[in-house]
């Protein structure tokens, strides 16, 4: 008979008083509870940090790059032929130098980056941040479009000329030194991510002239569909092009930023490792539960055991009753890491009110973003019901050990 185990489970699931659960069931369920929701919290949260990273840095950084041992002349026809490749969403001529940009007293090395300004709404997310400025002022003289983490460390704003210092080396009469060209701060960018501080960009056209490249470009850039498949995209992309006269060589994102998204998944990794030792810590609660509950029920037991009541039968009542504890702390705990998730912002905001001072002002990303993915929701629950009932296991089976004629001698 199924009915009898879930009868009883349920009737030692509930207080001897009447209440709606015993005291030992709800500290195991609130246990359980706290485990599940502090995961979906943590998790969720490092997820929409990993999607952040991905959308603010691979949205500007170059998928792929196109390159050679020597300047690339025909970049123009290049560019056309990688547009019509069906793995390529676009493809401009991209330079970047390393320089040190001065202002005043004070310098900070940067990537100075020529880019055609018309192209840059299909090829990445900078338009969108310009927070001062405009992106195609770079078109008009010597401007260029920095950071505002840079802007405000070297005390530069719209118009102010700033000194930059390519590694360019430059020989005259006198003797040689470093290229320097005074550029125009036209626009501002803010990000919220690292390239605040380094990137620096202008048009293509006067990156051209400062590396002394004329009618060539350094490399050519291009944005893929696929991030994860950039690099085999990059060799595929660059074996097409190659020829006898040149050679192309393709990159991807994962050369430059591919260490900070393995870090960043480690650390993932790691920290639900680390918080499913809650959810351990849970089950052994729930298994202290039931050994309790089977102790002070021997009598019971014994009387069940000699009315005719199988191994079987008394096993799965306390199955039933771990099982139920688990499925309650589980659900609560999803609904509150979801209530949690939705309010971690709001929560950081009254810590901030409290505390009368800004915790994530020194960060890039100066705020929680979070994003909720159902199968790893699922994946924690299951995994989470799972041990409970494992653990459940434990003391389940010890009742069919249990000898009524010892149990039933002083009754």
């Amino acid at each position: 008979m199924v009915s009898l185990p879930i009868r009883l489970g349920y009737k030692y699931f509930r207080s001897k008083k009447g209440g709606l659960i015993s005291l030992t069931s709800g500290i195991a369920i609130a246990a359980l509870a706290i485990a599940v929701s502090a995961l979906i919290i943590v998790t969720s949260v490092m997820n929409g940090l990993e999607k952040e990273l991905q959308d603010r840095i691979l949205g500007v950084v170059p998928h792929v790059l196109i390159h050679s041992d020597k300047p690339i002349n025909n970049y123009e026809f290049l560019v056309d032929e990688l547009q019509n490749d069906p793995l390529v969403v676009t493809a401009s001529p991209y330079i970047q130098l390393q320089a040190l940009a001065s202002y005043g007293t004070k310098s900070r090395g940067i990537m100075l980056t020529g880019i055609d300004s018309s192209k840059e709404q299909d090829m990445s997310i900078l338009p969108d941040f310009i927070i001062a400025g405009s992106l195609d002022s770079i078109n008009n003289g010597n401007n260029i479009v920095i950071g505002n983490w840079l802007a405000s460390f070297l005390g530069v704003s719209l118009g102010d000329t700033i000194t930059v210092t390519t590694t360019n080396i430059r020989t005259t009469l006198i003797g040689s030194f470093p290229r320097s060209i005074n550029l125009t701060v036209s626009g501002i960018f803010e990000l919220k991510a690292e390239l605040d501080q380094s990137l620096v960009v202008t048009s293509h056209q006067l990156a051209q002239i400062i590396d002394n490249k004329k009618e060539a470009t350094q490399s050519i850039r291009v944005k893929v569909d696929n991030l994860f498949e950039a690099q085999a995209i990059a060799n595929e992309l660059s074996f097409n092009l190659s020829s006898e006269k040149q050679y192309f060589v393709g990159s991807s994102w994962k050369r430059t930023h591919g260490t900070l998204f393995r870090a960043v998944q480690m650390e993932k990794l790691i920290t639900s490792l680390l918080l499913f030792l809650i959810v351990i810590v849970a089950s052994f609660i729930i298994l202290s539960t039931v050994i309790m509950t089977v102790k002070s029920k021997e009598r019971e037991i014994g009387i069940l055991k000699t009315i005719g009541a199988s191994n079987k039968q008394l096993v799965l009542i306390f199955i039933f009753q771990g099982a139920l504890i688990s499925f309650v702390g589980i659900i609560l705990g999803v609904i509150f890491g979801l209530i949690g998730t939705w309010n971690v912002a709001n929560l950081v905001s009254f810590i901030e009110s409290i505390l009368q001072r800004n915790l994530l002002d020194q960060y890039f990303i100066n705020y929680f973003p979070y994003s909720i993915e159902p199968f790893q929701i699922l994946a924690i629950c299951g995994i989470s019901f799972a041990l409970s009932i494992i653990a459940t296991l434990v003391p389940a089976f010890k009742v069919s050990k249990l000898d009524p004629s010892e149990i039933l001698r002083y009754e």
